[in-house]
């Protein structure tokens, strides 16, 4: 298994696993877990990370419909502005590929921002550490499992 499911199952966090077929040509990951696996894509968030203007890594967890606003996100990091990170660096830093990045299991943690909408939601969807793998969990254990925030982070 994946580090991500590693640690749900370390830390006894109620969580289920989907798997799809990913298809190498799907142009967005997440609308494409959304629709394998018949759910609302409001329910299915991607994981991104970012860059502050000292370099530093953070990372944030947004609905797959919904775009990132790095000035929201900056705000809710307490510095004045972020960016993408470089795929290279995320792939290193994470230990995961992109379009498989999970917010769990990752070889440094990061600062990590949830987008607030997933606070009313019973449970959500975030990557499993694959394409093809999607964990199911509620919002409350994946943000204590992180030590992450609630915020609004889109446009």
């Amino acid at each position: 298994m994946t580090p991500a499911v590693n640690l749900a199952k370390k830390l006894k966090l109620d969580y289920q696993l989907h798997e799809y077929q990913h298809d190498p040509s799907a142009e967005s990951y997440g609308l494409e877990a959304a629709d394998k696996l018949g759910l609302p894509p409001e329910h299915v968030f991607k994981t991104l990370v970012v860059a502050t203007e000292s370099d530093k890594l953070a990372v944030a967890i947004l609905p797959v419909i919904a775009t990132l606003n790095f000035k929201k996100m900056a705000k809710a990091m307490g510095c004045k502005k972020v960016q993408m990170a470089d795929p290279t660096v995320v792939e290193r830093s994470s230990g995961y590929v992109l379009g498989g990045v999970s917010p769990l299991g990752q070889k440094k943690r990061l600062p990590t921002v949830i987008h607030e909408s997933a606070q009313q939601l019973t449970t959500m969807h975030v990557s499993g550490g694959r394409r093809g793998l999607e964990i199911e969990l509620p919002p409350a254990q994946l943000a204590q499992a992180l030590t992450a925030k609630f915020a609004d982070i889109i446009d």
